[in-house]
């Protein structure tokens, strides 16, 4: 499939906007450990957008060199060994980073600041108070079902929303079993 989508540029700021900016800047456990593979260099943090780490890397190597030629002995093998260390810790580290940067990334590319719902956009309930409401009275009817009978005798077949609600599976089973009585009684011949 062509990937030409990525390069288009939709300054409108809608979905694809969004969406062709995530694919520009998520970052890729394959090219992290790619990356990695050069670990003196650093590159697998520069490119997980931590340069104090990569930084710290380049040091490392730089202290392991200045030391391997101007310094008397093995002292090059101590900057060496913790490179290597802190190399072997960041294999564990790259996946837990990716991870992290690709879901801070999408927050704030989705949660930008200033952005409001719409105008009159309430969301499923319009208060905390609603939304205990409508969780008590469908604790009524599941506390009152018994199989083969409908739920709370009296109550209408309306949500807390005054919509219409969908007769339970046990209400449903009650009324095929009332027609099917319904048309043995009456005969059968319809």
């Amino acid at each position: 499939m062509s990937k030409a989508w990525k390069e288009l540029d939709l300054e409108g700021g809608g979905l694809q906007s969004v969406n062709a900016k995530l694919a520009r800047e998520m970052r890729t456990r394959p090219a992290a450990y790619a990356a990695w593979v050069l670990f003196p260099l650093g590159l697998h943090r520069f490119y997980l957008r931590e340069p104090l780490g990569g930084s710290g890397f380049l040091a490392l190597t730089i202290a392991t060199l200045g030391l391997a030629f101007f310094a008397p002995a093995l002292w090059w093998l101590m900057p060496l060994g913790i490179g290597v260390l802190w190399a072997l810790v960041d294999l564990w580290w790259i996946d837990r980073r990716v991870t992290d940067y690709n879901k801070e990334l999408r927050k704030q590319v989705f949660l930008r600041k200033g952005q409001k719902p719409p105008q009159d956009y309430r969301g499923r309930y319009t208060s905390d108070e609603d939304a205990r409401r409508e969780l008590q009275e469908y604790q009524q009817v599941k506390e009152a079902e018994k199989p083969g009978q409908s739920g709370l005798a009296g109550t209408n077949d309306r949500d807390a929303g005054g919509k219409r609600r969908m007769p339970s599976f046990n209400e449903q089973e009650a009324m095929l079993r009332q027609m099917r009585k319904d048309k043995t009684e009456g005969g059968g011949n319809d």
